[in-house]
């Protein structure tokens, strides 16, 4: 499978599958959530990239959201960390804050304070490092709109929790052991 597939697979199986994200199913059934490999070598070119991204949904306006799937570089989570700061700075730097932002998923993904394979973990672990551009104004409106927003990280942490060891294996098989 390509790294796209994956992605695509995942999205399906784990984040919508098990609904930890309650807002990603409408725009996946739309067909309005865009997966773009990046094939960059350089954090410089990655950086490029995502703005390439941004831009292009800030021009077209049926894509809801994109997900940069990053094949080349980024495999260690501490630098995939630091470089969500410099993707940071690229929001301000554009004035695309408020607009857009990024949200984080890694195969390696650690929540601070917590252990390497505690439960949790699983909730922002893909098969690829990823960067996953928001609009904003999606945002607002899933905020207003679902009942408890701010129960929804500490379901999914139950959900994680109760997954068999079986399940964990199907549904995160490209974690290693």
């Amino acid at each position: 499978m390509t790294p796209t597939e994956q992605t695509k697979q995942w999205l399906e199986k784990v984040v919508i599958g098990l609904n930890l994200c309650p807002f990603a199913k409408k725009p996946h059934m739309k067909k309005q959530i865009r997966i773009q490999e990046t094939h960059a070598l350089k954090q410089q070119d990655l950086l490029m990239d995502l703005a390439a991204e941004i831009e292009l949904l800030e021009k077209d306006t049926k894509i809801e959201t994109s997900i940069l799937v990053i094949t080349q570089q980024l495999e260690d989570f501490y630098d995939y960390n630091d470089f969500l700061d410099t993707a940071d700075q690229l929001i301000d730097d554009n004035n695309w804050r408020g607009e857009f932002q990024v949200a984080s998923f890694h195969p390696d993904y650690q929540f601070a304070g917590t252990d390497k394979d505690d439960a949790e973990n699983l909730t922002n672990r893909s098969p690829f490092p990823l960067l996953h551009i928001l609009r904003e104004s999606s945002l607002d409106i899933a905020v207003e709109t679902h009942p408890d927003v701010d129960q929804i990280p500490e379901d999914n942490i139950q959900k994680m929790r109760t997954l068999s060891v079986e399940d964990k294996q199907k549904l995160f098989s490209y974690l290693p052991e």
